[in-house]
């Protein structure tokens, strides 16, 4: 059975061509899950709206807390923590990651940077190893293999790589960078552009956007009923 992890950083409530003004980015997340549970209706999914209920930011007492040692723990860090262990124990489980993020101002929104801070926390996800200084960070989520799949929307066109724009997307390079950084390193990006121009440049994009969405859930699904009998295989050898 496989879990999938849903967030939407959108601040629009509603998807495009369902609601008036609504997300893009929503659209594609609420397309991928819907077609991915259409075909394996057993898999299980959490969603969570950071885009309408953002994270906290971090502050000093979380910063404390956090990289308290054992011996200086005190119990008001725990209430302090609450919230974060909380989105760490949602990620941990997922084996594919749906994140929906337009390009706000070249980067990510900030609801989506709050829930970043959130999640990267040492010995949570991930460690770091002062003796190993060619390598000293250890990402705890590269315990097995884990999908990321970004589906972004963006005002104009030319922001994928090697595009006019590229050298100012500071979206899905950051998110990567990010995801890499705790151990889930198989990324995926599609993105709807155009959508200040409108028109017929949004609509081809648009159209593109759900193809690639449909392909990628193909794509993944037969990667995870191939990787299965391994699975089991390496279960039952641990289990005897």
């Amino acid at each position: 059975m496989t879990h999938i992890l849903q967030l939407d950083a959108s601040a629009r409530p509603g998807r495009a061509g369902t609601h008036e003004h609504g997300s893009h980015s929503r659209s594609l997340t609420h397309r991928f899950v819907s077609r991915w549970q259409a075909q394996r209706t057993g898999d299980t999914v959490t969603y969570r709206d950071i885009g309408g209920t953002p994270p906290s930011f971090i502050d000093q007492r979380w910063i404390q807390a956090a990289f308290a040692s054992p011996e200086q723990h005190e119990p008001w860090m725990d209430e302090t923590l609450a919230e974060s262990d909380q989105l760490i124990d949602e990620l941990i489980p997922a084996d594919i990651l749906v994140i929906g993020a337009p390009l706000y101002n070249f980067g990510m929104p900030a609801a989506l940077k709050a829930w970043v801070d959130q999640v990267v926390r040492m010995h949570r996800t991930v460690d770091y190893v002062p003796s190993e200084p060619e390598s000293p960070f250890i990402p705890l989520l590269a315990d097995r293999p884990r999908h990321a799949v970004i589906l972004s929307s963006r005002g104009v066109g030319g922001f994928d790589p090697g595009g006019e724009m590229a050298h100012m997307n500071h979206l899905e390079p950051a998110i990567t960078t990010v995801l890499e950084f705790i151990g889930i390193t198989n990324v995926h990006s599609i993105a709807v552009e155009h959508q200040e121009d409108g028109g017929e440049l949004l609509k081809a994009s648009v159209k593109e956007a759900e193809r690639r969405v449909d392909e990628l859930v193909v794509q993944l699904q037969d990667s995870f009923i191939k990787a299965a009998p391994a699975l089991t295989s390496s279960s039952l050898v641990s289990s005897v």
